[in-house]
């Protein structure tokens, strides 16, 4: 049986890449657990290291919001939610910038503070088979460990993201990727202490908060754009989708349509379409044309299922924002 977003059928890329995503966010919580535990064990006093904790800690949050959010949206529509459950995936997303934002901003001024107290982290000797070593190896090769595969993780993830259309795995990859920045920098504020330099530490330590935080306000921006119904942009959300364009090229395209514009919603997954359109003078459309103007544009792409077609006079700009400067543009360039 095909994989589903709610009612739409899923293609066979997009079937295969959320088959491995899925994969791939269960091996991120697996890697997470050794992360997280050798962190912890390694930790001592150093704020960098407690840090790098936080921030393993953290990163449970957007693949577990990933999963939960792919098993809501294969819900069907209800009578109580009759565009669906694809809004699952903006909640998940809106949580797990939350979550990065507030301990983001914890963490920037728990570090700052033990940066303007002075306070000297001590890194001493450990005995281990009979050979005495100093500590701060251990807490290195600790975050050396966790620097590696979080980026290949988020390598694996992005492409995924994209052909997905999903905004949390996004996130996801996007801190992923950014991971070995945590490690480098805990890396160098351990070494800094061993070489008398105390202020190293909390520095790192300064450094990765200031990471977390700016990734949540990031998707935090993202996320709320998002569910407040911006318009369609893409799964990183810096551009306009192509897709809202290429449904008004489709339709103009019609021999009976003089014009046409959409206002496209991103349901998470999937985009809910309104087109716009202006039959040529003297023409009524038939439910006949509506029918096959609406089968063209699913055809486009499979995000394309949730679409009405509405037959008006003109466009009308109380729905369409903006849609009378654009035709005077459009007049005066013909």
């Amino acid at each position: 049986m095909s994989a589903r977003f709610g009612r739409t059928e899923l293609p066979e890329e997009q079937e295969r890449a959320l088959r491995r995503a899925v994969r791939l966010a269960w091996l991120t919580i697996a890697f997470l657990v050794t992360a997280v535990a050798g962190t912890y064990l390694a930790m001592g006093s150093s704020q960098a290291m407690k840090a790098a904790w936080m921030e393993d800690m953290l990163s449970f949050i957007p693949p577990i919001a990933f999963l939960i959010a792919v098993r809501r949206t294969r819900r069907p529509p209800t009578p109580e939610h009759p565009y669906g459950y694809h809004r699952s995936v903006g909640v998940g997303h809106l949580v797990a910038a939350t979550a990065l934002c507030a301990m983001g901003a914890f963490m920037v001024f728990d570090s700052a503070s033990g940066l303007v107290k002075a306070e000297h982290p001590p890194v001493g000797l450990m005995e281990v088979g009979g050979y005495t070593f100093w500590s701060g190896w251990l807490m290195i090769a600790v975050l050396a460990y966790t620097a590696v595969p979080p980026v290949l993780l988020g390598r694996a993830k992005m492409p995924l993201a994209e052909t997905l259309h999903d905004r949390v795995l996004y996130a996801d990859a996007d801190m992923n990727k950014a991971d070995w920045m945590t490690a480098v920098g805990g890396i160098v504020g351990v070494l800094g202490i061993g070489l008398g330099l105390w202020w190293a530490d909390a520095v790192a330590a300064l450094f990765i908060s200031g990471s977390i935080l700016k990734d949540g306000v990031t998707n935090l921006k993202v996320a709320v754009r998002a569910l407040m119904d911006a318009r369609a942009e893409t799964y990183d959300g810096k551009d306009p989708h192509p897709l809202v364009l290429a449904i008004d090229e489709q339709l103009t395209s019609l021999d009976w349509v003089k014009e046409a514009q959409s206002r496209v919603r991103d349901q998470g997954h999937v985009f809910h379409v309104e087109s716009f359109v202006v039959p040529r003078p003297g023409y009524a459309p038939t439910l006949e044309d509506l029918r096959l103007a609406r089968e063209m544009s699913v055809d486009l792409d499979w995000k394309v299922d949730d679409i009405v077609v509405i037959p008006v006079e003109a466009l009308p700009e109380r729905m369409l924002p903006g849609v009378g400067e654009r035709t005077s543009s459009h007049d005066a360039d013909a």
